[in-house]
């Protein structure tokens, strides 16, 4: 497999694909018989792909910042929570980010296998290209990483595209079975994560968690008790896992936990969120009629979100996004299937390509809108304001600042990606 640039068709024809975005450069033949494989690029998972990596870049627009200048507005705090993290048990919009990457990974590949196989691809060859491109997003995630002064962690497996890299051959090989097959492989993994955790002991009551970046505040307003502490913050099972890989490595000092709690053994559930967009994915590749295609993948998401969100308020698997708990799994993944319910209603049944372009354009170039969203904002702002000066930003007020740059660096990257969706431009691993 070659990376770097092509210059293709935009819709309908050979389109390069990334490593967000395999649909158009698959590995090998599908063992599913008798698929109907669509003559175009479905332009629902493009646009939902896009959606998501929207919410990446909106990152720019700094809402928590604004929330903190105008503290008596509800609304701006509502917005700030969405855009942020969960501390450890919950969800907000942004936690959906990184599910919806890993889910659409596996809606794609189907497309992909199809339109491989009936250009005659040999498997071997197929399957080389896999781990190559496994290696790839482990390597460009490590070097992503390395950019960013705050990652001062050796060897950052916990990011997304590590993730994805470590568990995209596992995904290639069951994207060769059978449906049933794939549906077996999530319900497994959602019970062995559970069971590892579960019978993974509970520290002591003397366990020093300033030593593993867990501060006593922190446990006070965030921690977990009783048979939900199996799932604590940088003492559990998959957190022990890493402290021995880690600290193999040459490191100038012990590795003792990540920062937000996530670990490199998160790639085991993250398959099954993938695992759940192959299933999708085959759905959607299907002669099955549009209202039933809906209708499955809108019973799916009710019964993840039901499942998952059930898992958590009984106490038998806290929903923790940070390490991926089976809750998480059913929780998000049941996100998944409606957001992508949503976006196949609107953009393929109906027909709502334009109302949708605005997605589009992002997310058929998603590994050049990953690098753009990777660009640290205070370059970029510092960067205007010697060029324009603030008064630009200022307009609307001071508190408004941080959003009005945000907004304007939003609209950059996406020309950006424009001018290269219009030159048929795409980037790709």
């Amino acid at each position: 497999m070659q990376g770097g640039v092509d210059r293709t068709e935009p819709m309908g024809q050979t389109i390069l694909t990334n490593a967000l975005n395999p649909q158009h450069n698959a590995e090998s033949t599908i063992a599913e018989s008798k698929i109907t494989v669509p003559a175009h690029r479905l332009a629902s998972i493009d646009a939902y792909r896009g959606f998501v990596m929207f919410l990446l870049l909106a990152e720019a627009f700094q809402l928590c910042n604004v929330a903190e200048a105008v503290p008596e507005s509800s609304l701006w705090r509502f917005l700030c929570q969405q855009q942020s993290h969960a501390e450890w048990v919950g969800a907000h919009l942004h936690d959906l980010i990184m599910p919806s990457f890993c889910f659409l990974v596996g809606v794609s590949l189907p497309f992909s296998l199809a339109r491989r196989t009936a250009q005659g691809a040999m498997r071997r060859d197929l399957w080389r290209h896999a781990v190559i491109r496994a290696l790839l997003l482990i390597g460009l995630g490590l070097a992503i990483a390395a950019l960013h002064a705050r990652q001062m962690i050796v060897y950052p497996f916990d990011w997304i595209l590590p993730q994805i890299g470590l568990a995209y051959p596992a995904l290639f090989w069951l994207a060769l079975r059978r449906s049933r097959t794939a549906w077996g492989a999530v319900i497994i993994i959602v019970l062995v994560c559970w069971l590892v955790f579960a019978l993974y002991p509970i520290p002591d009551h003397d366990f020093d968690y300033e030593r593993v970046g867990v501060s006593q505040l922190w446990l006070q307003e965030h921690g977990l008790s009783g048979f939900e502490a199996h799932w604590q913050k940088n003492s559990n099972v998959a957190w022990a896992f890493d402290v021995w890989l880690l600290n193999l490595y040459p490191r100038a000092d012990p590795f003792v936990g990540f920062p937000k709690g996530m670990t490199t053994l998160n790639f085991v559930p993250t398959l099954a969120t993938m695992i759940l967009g192959l299933i999708a994915g085959r759905l959607l590749q299907s002669d099955s009629s549009p209202w039933s295609k809906f209708r499955w993948l809108v019973l799916a998401g009710a019964v993840g979100l039901a499942s998952g969100w059930g898992l958590s308020l009984t106490g038998l698997c806290p929903l923790v996004k940070a390490i991926w708990t089976p809750s998480w799994i059913l929780f998000s993944g049941g996100w998944c299937f409606l957001l992508l319910s949503c976006s196949f209603l609107l953009v393929d049944w109906w027909g709502y390509t334009r109302l949708a372009f605005p997605f589009t354009v992002i997310g058929m170039n998603a590994i050049a809108a990953y690098l753009l969203g990777q660009i640290h904002s205070n370059v970029a702002f510092n960067a205007l304001r010697r060029l324009v000066g603030r008064t630009l930003f200022t307009f609307l007020g001071d508190p408004y600042e941080p959003l009005v740059y945000g907004l304007v660096i939003v609209a950059g990257y996406w020309v950006a990606l424009y001018v290269l969706y219009q030159r048929h431009i795409f980037l790709r691993v």
